[in-house]
C-alpha cells in the first residue's frame, strides 16, 4: 500500500524539508509574476457585485481574504533552469467563508516555483460567507475549472506543458480540488468563441491536503487523476478517517493514490514556521510524489513517453 503513517522520528530529509519551510516563512512573501482575472468582463453569477475584496491580518501577520467577486489567479513561475513544465493550481482553504492566502497559498506557491513547478494561487468565490448566494458546486468549482483552463490556454506563454496542470487544495480548497478531479470529465467546448473554453478543465493530478471530503458528486474510476492525500491524525475524524476511506475508495476504483497521515498533527498546518518534525517536510513528500508520477523532471531531462497516464505500480 502507498499509505504512510509517520511518527515523530526526524530523518535527514525531514530536517531539510523543515529548513525549507522555515526559510519560506522567515522572509517576506515574493510578489507574484502576474495576477490574472479569470473572467475579465465579470464572472458568471457575479453581475453587479463590484465591492472590493476585504483583507484582515491575523496576530501572526497572515492575510485572510473575503468578499471575493472577481476570481483570479496569481502566478509564481520557476526560473528557466529549474522549470519542469508542470503547473499546480493552489487552492487555499477557509471554510468557504474566507481564504487563508499565506500558509495555504503564497508560501506553497513560492516553494513549488523554487523547485521548478509553476504555481497559480486561486482566489475563488465564497459560498458560505454571510449573505452569499454563491454555491460550492456552481460557482467556486467553476472558478477552479476556469483557472485550469486559463493556465492550459496560456501554457506556451508561461513555458508549461498543458498536459501537466494539476490542482492542490487545502481544507475547503481541498474539497474543490477533489471535485475538480472527480466530477464528470469536461473536455472543453471545441466551437466556443472564447479560446480558454476550448481546453479541458480536468486536472492531471490532485493534491488533497486535509480536505473537506465531498459527500456527493465524486465519480471514481481508473481514469480518475492520481491523488496525493495528506492530513494529520488529530484532525477531525471526518477528515483524518475520511481521507483514509477516500484512499481505499480510489484504489478499489483502480485509480492511483498515495496517503500520508501524520500522528499527533491537527488541521490547517500548511507551510508555517511553527511546523516541526515530519509534518514540516510534507512539501518535499509532494515533490517526491510528483517525481514518481514523472511530473517533476526538469526540461533538460527526458520526459516519459506517455504523459497522459501515470506510471503503473506493481
Amino acid at each position: 500500500m502507498a499509505a504512510a503513517l509517520r511518527r515523530n522520528t526526524v530523518a535527514s530529509r525531514t530536517a531539510a524539508g523543515l529548513s525549507v519551510s522555515l526559510l519560506l516563512c522567515a522572509v517576506a512573501i515574493a510578489a507574484p509574476r502576474e495576477t490574472v482575472l479569470l473572467w475579465p468582463s465579470g464572472a458568471p453569477g457575479s453581475s453587479g457585485r463590484t465591492a472590493a475584496e476585504t483583507v484582515r491580518v491575523t496576530d501572526l501577520g497572515e492575510h485572510v481574504v473575503s468578499n471575493v467577486h472577481a476570481p483570479s489567479i496569481s502566478a509564481f513561475l520557476p526560473s528557466h533552469d529549474k522549470a519542469t513544465g508542470t503547473a499546480v493550481i493552489v487552492i487555499p482553504g477557509g471554510g468557504h467563508t474566507e481564504l487563508w492566502m499565506d500558509h495555504e497559498g503564497y508560501r506553497v506557491a513560492e516553494f513549488l516555483a523554487d523547485h521548478g513547478v509553476a504555481a497559480f494561487v486561486l482566489k475563488y468565490r465564497l459560498a458560505h460567507a454571510p449573505g452569499s448566494t454563491y454555491t460550492v458546486e456552481g460557482d467556486a468549482l467553476a472558478d477552479v475549472q476556469r483557472a485550469i483552463r486559463m493556465v492550459r490556454s496560456r501554457a506556451a506563454e508561461w513555458s508549461l506543458d498543458p498536459d501537466q496542470v494539476g490542482v492542490m487544495g487545502f481544507s475547503a480548497g481541498g474539497e474543490l480540488a477533489a471535485l475538480a478531479g472527480t466530477v464528470a470529465a469536461d473536455g472543453g467546448v471545441a466551437n466556443s468563441n472564447a479560446p480558454v473554453e476550448r481546453v479541458s478543465a480536468r486536472p492531471r493530478f490532485m493534491g488533497l491536503l486535509y480536505p473537506a471530503i465531498p459527500q456527493q458528486g465524486m465519480k471514481l474510476s481508473p481514469d480518475t487523476p492520481p491523488a496525493f492525500l495528506l492530513s494529520g491524525a488529530a484532525d477531525q475524524p471526518a477528515i483524518s478517517q475520511g481521507l483514509a476511506e477516500l484512499y481505499l475508495a480510489l484504489r478499489r476504483a483502480g485509480a492511483h493514490a498515495e496517503l500520508h497521515i501524520y500522528d499527533g498533527v491537527g488541521h490547517g498546518f500548511g507551510i508555517r514556521s511553527g511546523n516541526t518534525g515530519p509534518i514540516a517536510a510534507w512539501p518535499t513528500r509532494f515533490l517526491e510524489w510528483l517525481d514518481q508520477q514523472g511530473l517533476a523532471k526538469r526540461r533538460g531531462h527526458p520526459l516519459p513517453r506517455d504523459m497522459s497516464t501515470p506510471p503503473r505500480r506493481p
